[in-house]
């Protein structure tokens, strides 16, 4: 059972996030992501959890640390410059291989930038961010129902592969509104036999650390995490392919770039062009195979963003530069239009009769 409700973005990550059976939340408020961390101010003492506003980013994120460890389910929400003062304890939760989740509402940058939407955290959420080799799930939703969704997603697979995951949005899927079905129950919880739980004299002591002071081990315990890595770009790739089937130019966007997007491949499609559309839900791991798959059958791509080019990279590789890819995009907190999108798939098209 569940019910319909008409929700922010940003509310509907925060309830989502308590149904998924989280009840520790640290954070500090910054636009435009600020709505989350007031909803869980609200919500989390009535149900008997921890809400505590830290003195800094930094301090928020090494408190995510601490409560995973505990295998308990954490989460923290920030915009990009609040994002990029956690980096390091990013980088130490992966490097203790514990689940946590991390929200970014993305505004523009770099530096203090603006508080309009943009999709310019690309790189750091999917290139690493923090320092060492690992890596997010990194999801990104396209509408309030998927912020809501990915979101008990997110904490499933981060307890499954032991990993941090992040919900990527722009600043519009935080600030919009849309009706949104949230479940009514909470999900099982897996059993974490590595959390420090205290042992009552039963079993050996639990060690949650990410220092290896022996070269061969750290060596081996990195590639262990990278087998499990494997697992997850073979197993938890998502994507939502559209009008991909015959289209000749095909165009590749996340967030509010794929809604915008999808409506030019609509009209696209009505002025007699082949034009389809590719979706990331994963953006780490990218649909690297659908999209080589296109390129099988297409004449070119579009990549549509938020941001300087920088997913553009990922198709390309993706594709082996098969094909030509070009980008359509806005930045600074500005929105490619419908009418933008489709005068980029037109000379994409065009070029390549």
């Amino acid at each position: 059972m569940s019910e319909k409700v008409l929700m922010k973005g940003n509310e509907a990550i925060a309830e989502a996030a308590i149904r998924a059976g989280c009840r520790h939340y640290f954070g500090y408020p910054i636009t435009p992501q600020t709505e989350l961390a007031a909803y869980m101010a609200k919500r989390m003492p009535k149900i008997g959890g921890c809400f505590l506003q830290a003195e800094s980013e930094i301090a928020a994120i090494n408190m995510v640390y601490g409560v995973s460890a505990t295998g308990k389910r954490v989460m923290t929400s920030s915009s990009s410059p609040g994002v990029s003062l956690k980096q390091e304890g990013i980088s130490y939760i992966a490097g203790s291989d514990l689940p946590a989740l991390i929200v970014n509402v993305q505004r523009g940058g770099p530096g203090l930038g603006g508080i309009q939407p943009s999709q310019s955290d690309y790189y750091q959420a999917t290139k690493g961010g923090g320092h060492g080799d690992y890596h997010l799930i990194v999801l990104t939703p396209a509408s309030v129902q998927e912020m809501a969704d990915l979101t008990g997603l997110a904490f499933e697979l981060a307890d499954k592969y032991r990993m941090p995951a992040m919900l990527l949005a722009d600043g519009t899927m935080g600030q919009m509104m849309e009706p949104v079905e949230l479940p009514e129950t909470e999900p099982e919880l897996i059993d974490k036999p590595w959390a420090l739980t205290g042992t009552d004299m039963k079993r050996k002591h639990n060690i949650v650390n990410s220092l290896y002071l022996v070269p061969e081990e750290l060596e081996r315990t990195n590639i262990e995490r990278f087998e499990r890595y494997k697992a997850v770009e073979e197993n938890e790739t998502r994507w939502e392919s559209f009008m991909t089937e015959d289209a000749d130019v095909v165009v590749v966007a996340f967030g509010i770039a794929a809604r915008v997007s999808k409506n030019a491949v609509v009209e696209a499609r009505k002025q007699g062009i082949k034009a389809g559309l590719i979706r990331p839900v994963t953006v780490w791991p990218f649909p690297k195979k659908p999209i080589a798959e296109a390129a099988k059958t297409c004449k070119a791509f579009v990549s549509v963003e938020l941001s300087m080019g920088q997913m553009i990279d990922d198709i390309n590789l993706a594709i082996g530069c098969s094909r030509p890819v070009s980008l359509c995009n806005r930045v600074g907190g500005m929105i490619p239009s419908p009418e933008e999108v489709l005068e980029s798939i037109k000379k994409a098209a065009g070029g390549n009769e």
